[in-house]
């Protein structure tokens, strides 16, 4: 199965207004603007989309309506993150329907599971679609880690094609290289460890921060990629700190909250999660006005 996922991929806020409703408008605006600004595609209903914040029928409704706005223009991928493996089954094929480009496939949500029901999981649900689907593997955050065995036992369902690797660990990209080669596409799915991922091969990036300074993202992502590596530090180092904005448990809320900053969004979350406060609030709008006062000028690299 041939799909051309690679590049800077923001997964994407879900706006809510205040009465807690989704702000259709407001996401319709900020994905233009994204697109605009030279992003390659876009993971919707992540974790930062709050997926699991979500009915059932708001999850398609925003898909419908992110696919009307995207309007083909770039690839738009679905996060599944679901309790039961026939829950999981059930929204892909509702999402496959609907005309999504292809699934970011999570384990089952609450129950941790072991190695056999893992695969399982992947398994039954990937069998269930001939949409491509990429292997969300984020052990930190879920207990589940989709280890090189794991990986090779599902090398052999044709339609996972890609991998968001997330432990952390950047020295799994190589053992994913030499043990698979190019089977699969590889993405940094840790925005503060993304130019070391991209030095290793990796061919995309799913980003938190790229919402709120997709210019600068792309331009690292293309420096990186044309091998201007000491171009790219320059433009890492000034974004690092804000990177690890998406490393913190509450990333969403550190997210949305520089996105309003930046005048691009609302930090309105659904409870449980609560907007920032405090200390935690006061240090990432310190962050974002030092970002703000040192930002680099772009029109110094020559992407051409």
């Amino acid at each position: 199965m041939k799909v051309n996922w690679n590049g800077v991929y923001p997964a994407i806020s879900t706006q809510f207004n205040d009465d807690g409703s989704i702000n259709f408008e407001a996401n319709a605006r900020m994905l233009n603007q994204l697109i605009a600004e030279g992003i390659d595609g876009i993971i919707a209903l992540g974790t930062v989309g709050e997926n699991c914040s979500l009915s059932a029928e708001e999850k398609r409704q925003f898909l419908r309506h992110t696919l009307s706005v995207a309007a083909g223009r770039i690839p738009v991928i679905s996060g599944c993150a679901e309790t039961t493996t026939q829950f999981a089954i059930d929204f892909v094929g509702d999402a496959q329907q609907i005309g999504v480009d292809g699934i970011m496939l999570l384990p089952g949500m609450v129950y941790r599971a072991n190695r056999d029901e893992t695969l399982h999981h992947y398994q039954q649900v990937a069998r269930a679609t001939s949409l491509p689907i990429m292997i969300y593997n984020n052990p930190v955050t879920y207990g589940v880690d989709v280890d090189i065995e794991m990986t090779g036992i599902l090398a052999q369902e044709p339609n996972i094609v890609a991998i968001k690797e997330s432990t952390t660990d950047t020295r799994r990209l190589t053992e994913l290289h030499n043990a698979f080669k190019d089977r699969f596409i590889l993405f940094c799915g840790v925005d503060d460890i993304a130019l070391e991922s991209l030095m290793l091969g990796a061919t995309g990036w799913i980003s938190g921060l790229t919402n709120v300074f997709p210019q600068e993202s792309v331009t690292i992502y293309k420096l990186a990629r044309a091998g201007r590596y000491e171009e790219a530090k320059e433009i890492w180092r000034w974004f690092l700190p804000l990177l690890r904005l998406d490393t913190v448990p509450h990333l969403v809320q550190c997210i949305k909250y520089a996105e309003q900053l930046a005048g691009r969004g609302s930090e309105n979350v659904r409870a449980p999660r609560l907007p920032l406060s405090g200390a935690e609030r006061a240090r990432v709008t310190q962050v974002y006005n030092d970002a703000i006062a040192n930002r680099i000028d772009l029109s110094q690299y020559n992407q051409d």
